[in-house]
């Protein structure tokens, strides 16, 4: 391990912002804030989103600066990384931002029913090929566990720059009757007025009113990786979708094997 690793690991169990819990205290079992971020971390009943694979949490503290009534948390397995997000939350006090140290596949040990009102998912691994479709963070596996902990027809956003997994999603998506509110393979190439919208609106607080909510200046945020596609001249795809309780999502063989 490099000499800055070391430093940021030490540092990082210093951040009042960073939860680390060892695997041993997740695995199979309930995390002790599971179901008290709102009383115990963030001291308010607001909102709150998650950034999953957040890596430096460009999106986490992006997205917490522009909206200061939403709480946001940053979900990543590599601390080295996160602490870039934590150090910034930290120089910036932001009291709406917090990080936490984990695999996603232990995310249902973190989140009650309810907790959550929306999921980011920026640049995660597109686990390329069909034999790997079921390690993707938008295969049927990781959108039942976000069932049980995001809130009714709560939101998902997906930004990458792999189509691959762009279309993969998004035929689950409609393959599963989700309801789809933003679908575009050319996101920095146009403005917001142009997008394809749903006739139902939506916004990060759950009040009518797209437009006035989202921005071209919350889908400009770029992480660490987005602002090296740019640079190469890939273009970068974004769905945001809508998840459904009491829909159990599946690929389409299996409802038709069910069926």
């Amino acid at each position: 391990m490099g000499k800055n690793k070391i430093v940021r690991w030490a540092e990082l169990d210093t951040f009042s912002n960073v939860i680390q819990p060892e695997t041993g205290e997740v695995s199979g079992k309930d995390h002790r804030i599971k179901g008290n971020w709102n009383s115990e971390i963030f001291k308010n009943d607001n909102p709150v989103i998650l950034e999953l694979g957040c890596g430096k949490g460009e999106y986490t503290v992006g997205l917490a600066g522009l909206f200061p009534d939403n709480n946001y948390i940053g979900v990543d397995i590599k601390g080295a990384r996160m602490w870039r997000g934590a150090k910034t939350a930290s120089e910036k006090q932001l009291k709406n931002v917090a990080f936490l140290r984990t695999r996603i596949e232990f995310i249902n040990s973190f989140f009650t029913a309810n907790e959550v009102d929306e999921i980011w998912i920026t640049f995660p691994d597109p686990h390329p090929g069909k034999k790997n479709s079921n390690k993707r963070l938008t295969c049927p596996w990781f959108l039942n566990i976000y069932r049980n902990f995001l809130k009714e027809k709560g939101i998902i956003h997906l930004k990458t720059d792999n189509t691959e997994l762009y279309d993969y999603t998004k035929k689950l998506v409609t393959d599963n009757g989700l309801e789809i509110l933003f679908a575009t393979n050319e996101m920095h190439s146009m403005h917001l007025n142009d997008l394809t919208l749903s006739d139902k609106n939506y916004s990060l607080n759950g009040e009518p009113g797209y437009k006035e909510h989202i921005s071209d200046e919350i889908l400009a945020i770029r992480t660490h990786y987005e602002a090296k596609f740019l640079e190469k001249g890939m273009s970068i795809n974004y769905l945001a979708f809508r998840l459904e309780k009491n829909k159990t999502i599946c690929y389409e063989w299996e409802r038709t094997k069910k069926e």
